[in-house]
């Protein structure tokens, strides 16, 4: 799951980022309307955290460029006010949830997760390629009935590759989809992460390198070929 907080408190953003962090959830941060519109262009998000008092376009402005966009992506509001009033006007622009400050970082995570869940009901429940089984809602791996434990970075690794099917993802597009954007573009996290996917897979490998390019699933692998 990768998150976009938007909240002009600086201590309290980075506190929810750190926190999700610790649940292995990537987190960006923007303190005002126009970065967070700026990152919603460049980064693929599942879900926004936002405060709706923030300098800029406010979070409501936000959160209606991402219903209008189509995305489908879910809108948790922080906001201070808890007035019924309030939280009707932010349902009707289009919020999934609702957190009022203060909160518990627990419920937050909590919260987040239901999202998420609800948002992998649009999608298919198990994708299956040449003897692998992903299930993205219970997190097992399964390759010709093996079970495969991965962690979680190899597990996002793998499911943005098999989400692909077949298509060349590039080192940069995995960064950003499995890390966050403060990942250092210059690492090597990709490789050494895919290079341990390849093996906690098993041969034939299944993932295979694209030179100058990128990484992408081979349906074929195993297969005899003539």
């Amino acid at each position: 799951m990768r998150v976009l907080i938007v909240d002009d408190e600086p201590y309290l953003a980075e506190a929810i980022r750190d926190g999700l962090r610790l649940e292995a959830i990537a987190a960006d941060i923007a303190g005002d309307g126009d970065t967070a519109l700026e990152l919603l262009g460049i980064n693929a998000y599942d879900i926004a955290v936002l405060d709706r008092d923030i300098p800029g376009p406010s979070g409501d402005a936000v959160a209606a460029h991402i219903v209008a966009s189509g995305s489908g992506m879910p809108i948790l509001m922080l906001t201070a006010a808890d007035r019924l009033d309030d939280l009707a006007s932010g349902f009707e622009l289009g919020a999934d949830d609702y957190l009022t400050k203060p909160f518990q970082m627990r419920e937050l995570v909590l919260r987040l997760r239901a999202l998420d869940r609800r948002r992998a009901h649009h999608r298919p429940p198990v994708r299956e390629v040449a003897g692998l089984r992903l299930d993205p809602f219970r997190r097992e791996v399964f390759r010709d009935g093996r079970y495969v434990p991965l962690t979680r970075k190899q597990f996002a690794v793998l499911e943005v590759l098999v989400a692909a099917d077949g298509g060349v993802i590039s080192a940069e597009e995995l960064l950003e989809r499995a890390w966050d954007q403060n990942a250092d573009p210059f690492t090597n996290a990709v490789r050494i992460t895919v290079s341990a996917l390849r093996k906690r897979l098993g041969e034939p490998w299944l993932i295979t390198t694209v030179p100058g390019a990128g990484y992408r699933i081979d349906a074929d692998a195993g297969v005899a070929r003539d």
